[in-house]
Formats: structure tokens, C-alpha cells, sequence
């Protein structure tokens, strides 16, 4: 099973192109997976016989487990080989790998008596496995007083589940008399005429929910806000589309965000929460909304493209996005997001970072505003900015630089211009 992206941990097999015992050569496609992201294709590398398939149509595996054997006709498959996988198990290795959230090393209080097992640490950090991370997000558990099983102390998503499992049994007390008439008032309801069932949440639904709760819940930020005067740039645009030239306000955000982040290398990188890294190129995400849910494609190189450069990748991006085809370099290696709600006249609103960027930048619409001007009244086209950083990479007085070479940038309508000419 490929990995599709640095935050997968498993992927989900939806249909096999091949059958057992028909020629495979180098290219074609095997079968086809869905991630929380996306759905893609899965290529042969090598030529042979498809000989025996190990992960059926709706198994969930983990990411570098083997899916299929490919080799010679009759070649017998190779001892030891796994059994087909209904259900995500955790795998030694890769999925094990710690990430080490940087939280407090207090450990929360404990019930009167009971002794407070130790969390992996390391030089005050917590060791945890992605998927441990995941599944203490989604349960609200909070990890710093599970004891880890994994290499070096390190948490894993059994120590989780473990621990959930403990909590449950202890909350849950001896069923007490029920009164009369309680069991009726307690009852859940009977749906009424024209109201639909409950449906589970969708495995994008439900991975979107954990990164975010854990992106709140480890990543320590602050919100900065700036109004943009974008009259100029919105006259700009009427002109441009005048001539047969349609190019939005996320074109031109994104065109401003690439060169800031340029100008701001601090701002430019990635952590896991114990390093930094610092990246030379400007693969810049954009937020895209699906009716499925929401997926970050990445704009690679955008500091190299012009405004037309960047309508035309953000454009091709989403329209792979919404076919469910993005591949790895697709969905990874942005270092800083933009997502903009401009289009459906919000004032303003925050945005929460994509895990392991350094920030996000959250664009609202353009209101007409009365502004003072050279002693006077006027009216002008304000957007509101909004910035929430990651404080272990960016601090309070780089966020706001960062923030003002932003709006500078729109403001100055003329160097768009130039910059949009460059297409």
C-alpha cells in the first residue's frame, strides 16, 4: 500500500482493476484507493502474474502493508503471507513512527487513590504515534497520562484504546432503579413523519475531525486580523475582465501570500512538533470545499508563478480535487494555507492551521467601508485578513509583518498589475 500523503496512515481499497492470474506489466493500474483526501490509482512497477490478492475490496489497511503478490505464473506465494485485512491494524515501523507533540509535562490530576501512569516523554515532549494522536483527539482523551508500549516509551493507538476502554468501564456505574415512567421519558424518540435516520459519519468526515481536534487541542496559536483596501485591486479586476481576462481575488491572494512568504523564510517552513523545517520552495495550499468535505490541494512553486499561473494551477487543482484524482504531490508539502469564504459575504471568520504549517490565512469578503481620507469621508472596498499562526514557529511581531507584506501587496494594485502581465 502506498502512502499518499505525510499524515496517512491507512488506506481504504474501493476496487481491483486486475484479477488473480492475469498478466500485470509495468503501468498498469491494479486497483484504485480512497484516503481522507482523495481517491487514486495504484500502478505496477514491475511486469509478472497478479498470483494471489491480500487486501479485498473495502479492506482498510495500513500504509507499506502488502496488498497483492505479484511474480511469476505458478510461482507459489511466499510463506508467511498475510491473510486478508478487513479492519486498519497498526504496523510496526512506519506507523510507529513518533510524532512528539509539544505540550506541558504536567500530568492532570488522577482520582483519589489511583496512580497516575507515566506519559512518554522525551526532554519534555510527548512521544505518540500518529494514529494514537488521532484516536485520543477523537475521544477526548487527553494522551500525557497514558503509559506508552511502543519503542521508547512511545504511545501507541492499543495504549489508546486501552485507556479508553479503562475510562469506560470506570464511569460506568451499576444500573440504578429505574422510576416509573422514567424508562418511557428517557426512550429515544421515534422518528417522526419525513424525518430521516441518523447516517454515520464518513471516513473523510470523521479524519477531518480528528486532524482538526488535534491541530486545536497541540498547536499552540495566535490570530492576528488586518482590513485590506482591495478598491483598487477590485477596479483592476473589472478591467482585465473587460478584456476578456477573468482573474478572482484568491488568484491575486495567492500571488501576494507566494511572495510574502518569500520575503518571511521564518514563516516558509514545517514542523512535527520537535524540528523545523525550513522550506527553499513555496508549495502553497488552498482550501477546497467538496460536498464530501474539505481537502487542502498544494500549489507547488508558487512563488514562480504569475497571477495567471496561479488561476490556472488553483483552477486545475480543484477540478482534480472534486474527481477525487489528487496524487501525493497533489496533497503534501504545503507549508502555509490559504482559505477564502470571501465568495459568500462572511465579515470575517479564523481558520484553523492544516498540521504541521505554520500558519493560515483566512480571507473574508470586500465590504464597502467609510474610511478616512486625507481629512475626509470616502467609501472603499475593505477585506478583512486573518492570520492564525503556529507560535512555535512564527511569534506575535513576525505574524504581523508577515501579515502587513500581505496586504501591502493587494493594496498596491499597480504592481499586480505588472505581476498579472507576466502570464
Amino acid at each position: 500500500m502506498p502512502k499518499p500523503g505525510q499524515m496517512t496512515e491507512d488506506c481504504t481499497v474501493i476496487a481491483w482493476h486486475k484479477r488473480e492470474g492475469d498478466p500485470v506489466h509495468r503501468g498498469d493500474v491494479l486497483f484504485e484507493i480512497e484516503t481522507d483526501k482523495s481517491t487514486m490509482e495504484v500502478e505496477a512497477f514491475d511486469e509478472g502474474v497478479l498470483l494471489r490478492i491480500v487486501a479485498p475490496e473495502g479492506a482498510t489497511i495500513p500504509v507499506n502493508a502488502v496488498c497483492a503478490w505479484v511474480g511469476e505464473a505458478g510461482e507459489s506465494v511466499p510463506e508467511g503471507a498475510p491473510a486478508a485485512v478487513g479492519a486498519a491494524v497498526e504496523a510496526p515501523g512506519a506507523l510507529e513512527a513518533a510524532v512528539a507533540l509539544d505540550v506541558p509535562t504536567a500530568v492532570p490530576a488522577t482520582p483519589a487513590g489511583a496512580a497516575a501512569p507515566p506519559a512518554a516523554r522525551g526532554e519534555g515532549r510527548l512521544r505518540i504515534s500518529p494514529r494514537a494522536a488521532r484516536t485520543a483527539a477523537e475521544a477526548g482523551i487527553d494522551p500525557r497520562g497514558i503509559a506508552g508500549t511502543g519503542p521508547e516509551g512511545r504511545i501507541t493507538e492499543r495504549d489508546v484504546r486501552a485507556a479508553i476502554e479503562a475510562r469506560t468501564s470506570a464511569a460506568t456505574p451499576a444500573p440504578a432503579p429505574v422510576p416509573v415512567g422514567a424508562a418511557a421519558a428517557n426512550a429515544v424518540p421515534a422518528l417522526g413523519e419525513g424525518e430521516e435516520p441518523p447516517r454515520p459519519l464518513s471516513r473523510m468526515r470523521r479524519v477531518i475531525a480528528a486532524r482538526l481536534a488535534l491541530s486545536a487541542t497541540t498547536i499552540p496559536t495566535f490570530t492576528v486580523t488586518a482590513g485590506v483596501d482591495v478598491t483598487g485591486l477590485l477596479a483592476l479586476r473589472r478591467e482585465l475582465k473587460s478584456d476578456g481576462i477573468d482573474l478572482s481575488v484568491t488568484d491575486y491572494v495567492l500571488a501576494a501570500v507566494a511572495q510574502a512568504l518569500v520575503e518571511f523564510p521564518d514563516v516558509n517552513a514545517r514542523t512535527d512538533g520537535i524540528s523545523v523545517w525550513p522550506r527553499r520552495a513555496v508549495h502553497l495550499g488552498l482550501a477546497v470545499s467538496l460536498p464530501a468535505g474539505l481537502v487542502v490541494p498544494v500549489i507547488r512553486d508558487a512563488d514562480r508563478l504569475s497571477v495567471y499561473g496561479l488561476h490556472a494551477e488553483a483552477a486545475r487543482l480543484a477540478t482534480a480535487a472534486r474527481d477525487g484524482r489528487l496524487g501525493p504531490d497533489g496533497l503534501t508539502g504545503s507549508t502555509f494555507t490559504v482559505s477564502n469564504l470571501g465568495m459568500f459575504g462572511v465579515d470575517a471568520f479564523t481558520a484553523i492551521i492544516n498540521p504541521g504549517e505554520s500558519g493560515v490565512l483566512a480571507v473574508a469578503s470586500a465590504q464597502e467601508t467609510p474610511v478616512a481620507v486625507n481629512g475626509g469621508l470616502a467609501v472603499r472596498s475593505i477585506m478583512r485578513l486573518t492570520l492564525t499562526a503556529d507560535h512555535r514557529m512564527v511569534d506575535g511581531e513576525l505574524g504581523a509583518r508577515f501579515l502587513n507584506a500581505i496586504r501591502r501587496r493587494l493594496e498596491n494594485h499597480r504592481e499586480l498589475r505588472r505581476d498579472a502581465a507576466l502570464g
